[in-house]
């Protein structure tokens, strides 16, 4: 299955973190969502995500090594919707990591905070987003 996927994390207590080129950032307490593509497939790409043993090599494997994944949500697409996705964050007033998962990417970051999960939800639904953990 082809398309995009967002990450739900949740960090449980404010903390620096070293993320790869990116340097030290400061991460608050809160929810998470950073939204990634997987054009060999997202099921794959999900599964790397949930090791805990793996080569660091995106932003999102340093975070994912102190953060809760939460949930998985994806939509199927034969290209990439992962700007779209990220757009539609910003769009909605979500604050963000700057260049966070974005390198190759026009958007200002592909990661974006709450302190609380459920408006990520809402904005997940009304992008017709699937939960799959």
């Amino acid at each position: 299955m082809k398309g995009s996927y967002v990450l739900l994390l949740h960090m449980p207590e404010n903390r620096h973190i070293c993320i790869g080129s990116l340097g030290e950032i400061y991460f608050a307490a809160g929810y998470y969502a950073y939204v990634g593509s997987a054009m060999n497939g997202i099921e794959k790409r999900v599964e790397r995500h949930k090791r805990k043993e793996k080569r660091m090599r995106w932003h999102i494997d340093h975070l994912l090594a102190h953060a809760q994944l939460t949930a998985v949500f994806f939509r199927e697409s034969i290209q990439k919707e992962e700007e779209e996705i990220a757009a539609t964050f910003l769009e909605n007033g979500f604050s963000f990591i700057p260049h966070f998962g974005s390198g190759d990417s026009k958007c200002a970051s592909h990661l974006f905070y709450s302190q609380d999960a459920e408006p990520f939800h809402i904005i997940l639904k009304n992008l017709h987003m699937q939960q799959m953990l």
